[in-house]
């Protein structure tokens, strides 16, 4: 009976997972394409790239996380996007922190370029870290234990 509860679980956990992680993709990436000048500036302030990577980052990454969102809620490539989602959560989770570590309160840029966007640095790394969650869980059922339904 436990087995059976825990194996229906799994069942809607995964799709829903991946629902999930694709619409917060695709969340994100709405403001950045529609404002690359704005999101240019916020990556500036975290003062990480040189400047000549600033532009381009604001020009691709939201066309990235667009792509990824898409896939992930297709259920297309998985394994690339997956993966894409994985490193990329674990990279603006690793700038968030350390950036917090060097006193910078920034807004994240994460899902709007306004500049009223309040930063809430610690709220965004519990945010971030649940995504971290979410996408591994997504990882393991992909690369470590594929079963028919990661598939």
């Amino acid at each position: 009976m436990k087995d059976k509860i825990i194996q229906n679980i799994s069942l809607y956990l995964y799709p829903g997972a991946r629902i999930v992680l694709g619409l917060v993709f695709i969340y994100a990436s709405y403001d950045k394409l529609l404002h690359p000048a704005a999101f240019a500036k916020i990556i500036y302030n975290y003062q990480i790239l040189p400047n000549e990577l600033i532009n381009l980052s604001a020009i691709f990454l939201p066309w990235l996380e667009l792509a990824t969102g898409c896939l992930l809620l297709s259920g297309v490539w998985l394994p690339g996007s997956v993966f894409i989602s994985n490193v990329l959560l674990i990279l603006f989770f690793c700038v968030l922190i350390y950036n917090k570590a060097r006193g910078l309160d920034i807004s994240c840029g994460c899902f709007s370029t306004s500049s009223k966007s309040i930063s809430y640095s610690n709220l965004y790394i519990i945010r971030d870290a649940a995504f971290i969650i979410i996408a591994n869980y997504l990882f393991i059922k992909v690369f470590i234990s594929p079963t028919s339904s990661a598939k």
